[in-house]
Order: C-alpha cells, then structure tokens, then sequence
C-alpha cells in the first residue's frame, strides 16, 4: 500500500507550528517599545568624604553604563560616580559589574534587601580576566525575555568587601530608565564605615 501523498507526520506539523510562534514571538517583541522603569539618573555632584564611621544607606543610585568601551565607577563610601583613576568599589559597563581593585563580591541569593543585616567574612570572590574582565560573584544578575528581549533583575542581594576590608551590600535593580534607556543600571546599597560586617540598623 503506498503512502505517498498522504499527510505529513504529526511531530513535522508540530515542529511547523513551534517555529511560526516563534518567529511571530520574536517579530512582536522586537517592534513593541518597551515601558522602561521611571528610575532617572542620578543627578552627578563631585564626590564628597569618605562617610568615615557611620553607616550609609540604604541609597539608590542611577547611572548610565550604556558605553561598550568604558566602565562607570562607583565608590560606595563618597556615595558616588567617579572617574576610573580614582579609588572605586563598583563598576559598570552595559550589563557586566565587577569589584575594584582589591575588593570581592559574593551573592547572597534572592532574599529581601532588607533581611540582610550582616554580611558574611569569608567567601568573596575577586574578578577575573578570561577574556573580558567580570566577577563570578555577581554572575548572570539578570534573566533575559525572549519574548520582550529585556533584561530583568533576579532580585539578588550582593555583599561587597571593599579594598580596605569595610563592608557594603547591594541589589541590582534595573538594566532600563527613562533617561537613557537601555544599559541605565539602577542599585540600592548600604555600607558601613565602621569596619563591622553590620550593614543594617
């Protein structure tokens, strides 16, 4: 009996029917302009004194890391962006975040930012080069939407010890704002200037 001309197997329609919904995915995603989060930049002052013995925060902060080139510091204790040549805690560039020179993350998990109130001693990790420069201690911080293709915070908290062994914790909390759009990453943070690991009142 031939079966020539008869209907194509169920699994190749199904297969057919997968990739026409993704592609229609992919299409709507990118022509619908997403909503971006109302975070704004946040407004750029020099950099004051290092907080000395209290603690600071917790603080958002709003900054634009859209270049492919150049990394966005941010020194923690003067609640601030500063240039790269300075002392700095944190960098950022597009969706990549590192630890300065000397200093470590470690990620806490997905926990309420203000549960957090010592951080631990011990279990940090430093950046690494291979190739570009990152910091397994924050890892992928974010999930990535096929549908939207935007990037959203897992909600982390991160524990930061500084070069000079003081204490910080931080959530990342955007990748958008209306100010820049994409690459406009917006943190909270606390740190203490006591030198303890209490990062909470």
């Amino acid at each position: 009996m031939s079966r020539g001309g008869g209907r194509p197997p169920i699994l190749v329609l199904v297969l057919a029917a997968a990739f026409v919904l993704l592609v229609a995915a992919l299409v709507i995603g990118a022509l619908t302009k997403p909503e971006y989060p109302p975070y704004r930049l946040s407004v750029a002052t020099v950099a004051g004194a290092p907080t000395g013995d209290s603690l600071v925060g917790p603080a958002i902060y709003t900054l634009d890391a859209s270049s492919t080139v150049d990394w966005r510091a941010f020194d923690v204790a003067r609640r601030a962006s500063v240039p790269p040549t300075e002392k700095w805690d944190l960098a950022f560039r597009r969706f990549h975040v590192v630890a300065g020179p000397g200093a470590a993350i470690q990620d806490l998990g997905a926990v309420p930012f203000d549960s957090v109130g010592l951080v631990p001693e011990q279990g940090y990790l430093p950046n690494v080069a291979d190739p570009d420069t990152t910091n397994p201690g924050v890892g992928k911080w974010y999930s990535y939407s096929m549908l939207s293709h935007l990037l959203t915070s897992r909600h982390h908290v991160y524990a930061l010890r500084t070069a000079d062994s003081h204490y910080a914790k931080f959530e990342l909390l955007a990748y958008y704002c209306a100010d820049v759009g994409v690459a406009c990453i917006t943190f909270r943070f606390a740190y203490q200037g006591d030198g303890s690991r209490r990062v909470r009142k």
